[in-house]
């Protein structure tokens, strides 16, 4: 295929996508206000992600930004954390694109990534989604980035597909405590309830109050990314599939195999997940480097950005 035919068919992908978004979607997006926000929502892209747990092809939004200045550069992927999108990296995406195409895309079951009626959303689905993905849009091997439950998904991934990850990055990252059974608990109607609580804008307002250090960073313009996804189709049956597949679980017992040369960030005033992992990361993970970054909480990509920036350049 040419490139001018890929480009045309580029094109037809991301209009038919954003024809078929939620009108909501496009309301929430004239309330943003942070130029950052506005640049990644613009910059937004879809590519069509076949996989074996469907015969459908799977509509993926993701955004790229900045130029490999050869074929060994080594480009950055970035995946964001539980009922979540890609807009968590809107601070950070554009600094570290200064010096490596930088990736970020909306795992399988979360933010403007299509969900499937008929699909499953579970740790393993996303995986397979994940690669094929990177096959897809990607295809060589990343420094891969992950964030809170993004951190147990790049985990799970660098595990299964060691040739493809050189470098792993953990930003306050999940995979070390044991999954839940609560799901298995939410039958209807008690399911539909569950996610309607969590969709209350009062709930996550409370939810970002905690990942923050500082409250000021919980503007409306913050609270629009925060939610933008929530408008999507069948966003609440992709939580509860995701949530009765029991989420991700620990991997304290295959850390000790990870190939890769891993960095670890953490928020010194987390209260999502707590600090005391963070030691436990680098005690099990062979070949670390823990880093804090102060005065910040769960989302220091959010709250410290440039410094998050550094700290990763630096490792890179």
């Amino acid at each position: 295929m040419g490139r001018t035919t890929f480009a045309a068919l580029e094109l037809f992908i991301y209009r038919e996508a954003m024809s078929n978004l939620p009108p909501e979607v496009t309301q929430l997006r004239s309330q943003l206000t942070e130029a950052t926000s506005i640049a990644l929502v613009d910059n937004i892209q879809f590519c069509l992600v076949s996989t074996s747990f469907t015969s459908e092809v799977i509509l993926t939004s993701y955004v790229c930004d900045g130029q490999s200045k050869s074929n060994q550069d080594t480009p950055i992927l970035l995946l964001h954390g539980f009922d979540s999108s890609l807009l968590e990296f809107r601070r950070l995406l554009p600094t570290l694109a200064t010096s490596h195409q930088t990736f970020a895309m909306d795992l399988f079951g979360f933010g403007l990534t299509e969900r499937l009626a008929d699909s499953q959303v579970s740790p393993e689905a996303i995986k397979e989604h994940l690669y094929y993905f990177w096959k897809t849009a990607i295809a060589k091997p990343i420094i891969l980035v992950g964030a809170s439950m993004g951190g147990a998904a790049a985990i799970d991934f660098a595990l299964t597909y060691p040739d493809v990850v050189k470098k792993l990055i953990l930003i306050g990252s999940a995979g070390m405590r044991k999954g839940t059974a609560a799901g298995k608990f939410l039958v209807p109607p008690l399911d539909r309830m569950a996610t309607d609580f969590l969709r209350s804008p009062k709930v996550r307002r409370e939810v970002s109050l905690k990942a923050y250090a500082d409250s000021r960073f919980v503007t409306p313009d913050a609270e629009v990314c925060a939610s933008l996804h929530l408008a999507m189709p069948r966003w609440s049956d992709s939580l509860i599939a995701f949530t009765k597949s029991g989420g991700y679980g620990s991997f304290a017992k295959q850390l000790a195999y990870l190939q890769q040369e891993t960095l670890i960030l953490w928020g010194d005033r987390d209260r999502i997940l707590g600090t005391k992992d963070a030691a436990k990361f680098q005690s099990i993970i062979p070949n670390n480097k823990l880093v804090w970054i102060d005065n910040s909480g769960h989302v220091p990509h959010l709250e410290r950005p440039e410094i998050t920036a550094q700290e990763i350049l630096k490792f890179l």
